[in-house]
């Protein structure tokens, strides 16, 4: 057990009882000089090379919590604590055994039936943390309007949705897994939303060709803003004018 933060790339982890973190290859972690070490808890390392040509090889790309930027470890209940120690048991068990042909199998089999577990441990926690994920929405809302209100937009274009998630100060994965568990919408569902909205206001005013509608929104080409208009609101840009135009 230790108590105490991981410093893991940019940010740091909220490291306390029952929690648990992934790191992937080649990452670089750091404890804190607040870090207080007991004799509790496990750490399993295996090489890359190690699953390559099994089953768990080609799922474990699908675990996004190797992927976060060192934002989100999962939080365990005791019950599921006690689940991850009875596999770990497994693990250790076989691993000291006299090595033999059925030896890999069984361990590789013991770490996909962990990473599954941890799987729905994530999917519990996305559940009980919709506070976080309403914050995370309102927060990616508010960064896009400082930037439409700051004038990038028309120097940098559309920002991506990683600058996004870079300024809210979580990972792009996260920010991703987190909206869509929550709203049911994508990052990038959730930006051209925020596009288009601002499209409507905009395409009302008599001032404005839908053209320079679409350069000012960061759109090189207006042919796709109008393609991703009409695909949104089931018309394109000049029906909208038509349809609520002032009179």
């Amino acid at each position: 057990m230790v108590k105490g933060h991981l410093n893991y790339g940019r940010t740091k982890y909220d490291f306390t009882d029952g929690v648990l973190i992934f790191i992937g290859p080649r990452q670089v972690m750091q404890w804190d000089s607040s870090a207080v070490f007991e004799q509790r808890g496990f750490s399993i390392n295996f090489h890359e090379d190690f699953i390559k040509g099994t089953e768990l090889a080609r799922e474990i790309k699908k675990y996004g919590f190797f992927s976060y930027s060192a934002n989100e470890a999962l939080h365990l209940s005791p019950r599921e604590e006690r689940q991850m120690e009875a596999i770990v048991g497994s693990i250790e068990t076989e691993y000291y055994n006299n090595p033999d042909e059925f030896s890999k199998d069984i361990i590789v089999s013991q770490l996909g039936t962990l990473l599954k577990y941890a799987n729905r441990f994530y999917e519990r926690q996305f559940l009980d943390r919709r506070d976080l994920s309403n914050d995370l929405l309102e927060q990616f809302t508010e960064n896009l309007d400082a930037y439409f209100e700051s004038g990038q937009l028309l120097d940098k274009g559309i920002p991506s949705i990683q600058q996004i998630a870079q300024k809210i100060g979580v990972s792009q994965r996260y920010l991703s897994d987190t909206l869509k568990k929550e709203t049911g919408k994508t990052t990038t569902e959730h930006l051209q939303f925020y596009l288009i909205n601002k499209a409507k206001s905009a395409l009302l005013n008599p001032d404005k060709s839908i053209s320079e509608v679409a350069y000012e929104l960061g759109f090189e080409y207006p042919q796709y803003f109008s393609r991703l208009f009409r695909k949104k609101e089931g018309l394109s840009p000049s029906e909208y004018i038509e349809k609520f135009k002032m009179n």
